[in-house]
Order: structure tokens, then C-alpha cells, then sequence
């Protein structure tokens, strides 16, 4: 049996973000079933414009529609940027909306920031317009989170850890 091949996305350009330290650790948490791809080119996108997209869209945008057509699931870990959904990540959704690569596509959603509410709901709606498969237990919010995760990128909070990992479980289950 090929491995679960997991589409991992930060919604923060920074490597050294809260977030992408969440998608380190959940990929050290998954079994040898499970694979990951950690899609890096979020700042590559040019701005979306209905005009571009065509039977020719930017060689940025055909590889990440590429990659997350090759993908059995999607992750998305990303803070709160101004009480919404930080432009880059929101930009690269809009990406999607015409071709579809997000359609019944299992997913998880994880938003980590500083209260993080209003980004996650936001982000919520814009799953649901692309008709992304986002269950219920496959969604985490994790406020505060830099009193969560030390200097070094190690996830501190017990809590957190074993969120994370109900919520791998609860994506792999809608998978399989």
C-alpha cells in the first residue's frame, strides 16, 4: 500500500513561524503510512487576476495545482493576520476557485495566532466556497500560541500535542 500523501501548508512566510513549527512537529507525529509535502511557494503566486487564468495560468500556479492534485489530503496550519486570512495563503485559495483542486479534497485546518477566531472562521467560508472536505475534528484553533511554542520551535503545551495529533488522526480517517 502506497503511503497517505499529505499536502502541508503554512499560511505564514516566515520559516521560522509558529506555524510552520506546527507542520514540523505533525509530520514527526505521523506514522511510515503517512508522507508529507511541505508546499513552500505561497510568496512565488502572482496576485490572482481572472485574466491569467486561462488554458495558460503562470508556471507558479500549475504547480500548485499540480501539487495539490497529487495530494490525498491538504494541511493547512496559519495564523491571523489583521483578524482575516493572511493574504498570501487567501491569494493562492483564489487559485483554485476555477479549476477545482480543492473540491471534496480531505483537509485540516489549523489556525494559531494570537486569538486566531476570526481568521479560522474566515478561512472556514473560503474552504467551503471551494467545496474543500474540512470534518469537524480535523479543525483545531490554538490561541496564544507563542506561550505554546518555545524559541526553538518545540511545542511546550501538552494540550497542544495531543490536539495535533486527534487531528492527523481524524484527517487520515476521513482518508482511508
Amino acid at each position: 500500500m502506497k503511503p497517505i500523501k499529505i499536502l502541508a501548508i503554512s499560511g505564514s512566510l516566515r520559516p521560522k513561524s509558529s506555524n510552520s513549527s506546527i507542520i514540523n512537529k505533525i509530520t514527526e507525529m505521523a506514522d511510515g503510512s503517512i508522507s508529507f509535502d511541505i508546499y513552500d511557494g505561497l510568496a512565488d503566486l502572482p496576485h490572482f487576476n481572472p485574466d491569467l487564468d486561462d488554458d495558460t495560468p503562470p508556471s507558479t500556479v500549475i504547480a500548485w495545482r499540480d501539487q495539490l492534485k497529487n495530494a490525498d489530503a491538504v494541511l493547512i496550519c496559519t495564523p491571523e493576520y489583521a483578524f482575516g486570512v493572511p493574504g498570501s495563503l487567501k491569494n493562492a485559495l483564489d487559485w483554485t476557485v476555477s479549476s477545482g483542486e480543492f473540491v471534496d479534497k480531505p483537509m485540516a485546518l489549523i489556525t494559531a495566532s494570537s486569538v486566531g477566531s476570526n481568521g479560522h472562521a474566515a478561512l472556514l467560508l473560503t474552504l467551503e466556497a471551494i467545496s474543500a472536505n474540512v470534518p469537524g475534528d480535523a479543525q483545531l484553533l490554538i490561541p496564544f500560541v507563542r506561550t505554546k511554542v518555545n524559541s526553538d520551535g518545540s511545542i511546550t503545551d501538552a494540550e497542544v500535542l495531543a490536539s495535533l495529533q486527534k487531528v492527523l488522526d481524524a484527517l487520515v480517517a476521513v482518508i482511508i
